[in-house]
């Protein structure tokens, strides 16, 4: 299961990363249909504040910050939810 915020007040680039972290879990789940995830897109400034950021956009995944200040590439944000896929199959 993973758990996916994208924080960021609305702006372009905020929507754009979202886009791409819905392209990555698009192709994600070509590969395995079977496959859960949540995402949620932050704008709430008292909520954003809960993480440890500076600039937005960012982007959270399993509650830890990934990114922060800019736009990730759709292939970068499917890796980075791929090794966050592996170490929460690794836990107990």
């Amino acid at each position: 299961m993973l758990s996916i915020k994208v924080l960021g007040p609305g702006c372009v680039k905020c929507d754009l990363l979202e886009r791409h972290v819905i392209e990555a879990l698009e192709m994600l789940a070509e590969e395995d249909p079977t496959l859960e995830a949540t995402l949620q897109h932050i704008s709430d400034y008292d909520e954003m504040l809960k993480y440890p950021i500076m600039f937005t956009p960012a982007l959270v995944i399993n509650e830890k910050v990934v990114l922060n200040g800019h736009v990730a590439s759709t292939a970068q944000i499917k890796k980075w939810l791929q090794e966050a896929l592996q170490s929460s199959q690794a836990k107990p």
